[in-house]
């Protein structure tokens, strides 16, 4: 008997993991807005990303950890999505897994002619909580300026894009 409910708790386990698909580190992903829908369980972060220069190139959402040591290191971002520009009035929606509530930031690059170079002098970004951004911190805020909380269900934030 005790067999059997040890069995039991470990597929109850196993299917919990199963129903809601982990981001791991690194992980590239669709830009899936069914995971940011009214019935969605998160957790998820709907980003509006507004003020497309043009409708051309390539753009990335990445999210990280909201921590000094990852925030936007090399190679320590958690999701990556990279799809081609079709902003409708300047403005395109996107859907960010997170892999448990806490502490996020995310940042977007605007990639203009999608050569996947950044031309500061053409590129656009932003990052979460619309922060300003200078050539003297080399267009980079601080990991206290853009981070915020994602909740357990899908948590709504606009970047308002910028171009040098």
């Amino acid at each position: 008997m005790v067999m059997f409910k040890v069995a039991m708790g470990l597929m109850s386990v196993g299917a919990l993991f199963a129903a809601a698909p982990a981001i791991a580190h690194g992980m590239e992903i669709g830009n899936d807005l069914e995971r940011c829908s009214a019935t969605a369980k998160g957790p998820a972060v709907l980003v509006d990303v507004r003020g497309f220069a043009a409708s051309t190139g390539t753009v990335r959402v990445q999210s990280y950890p909201a921590t000094k040591a990852a925030w936007l290191a090399k190679g320590e971002w958690l999701g990556r999505i990279d799809v081609p520009v079709k902003a409708s009035n300047g403005e395109m929606r996107f859907c960010m897994p997170v892999p448990q509530p806490g502490k996020y930031g995310i940042a977007v690059r605007h990639d203009r002619d999608g050569n996947g170079k950044t031309d500061i002098s053409r590129d656009g970004g932003g990052f979460s909580n619309n922060p300003s951004i200078s050539i003297f911190n080399l267009g980079k805020p601080g990991v206290e300026k853009a981070a915020f909380y994602a909740g357990p269900g899908v948590t709504k934030i606009t970047i308002n894009l910028k171009y040098m």
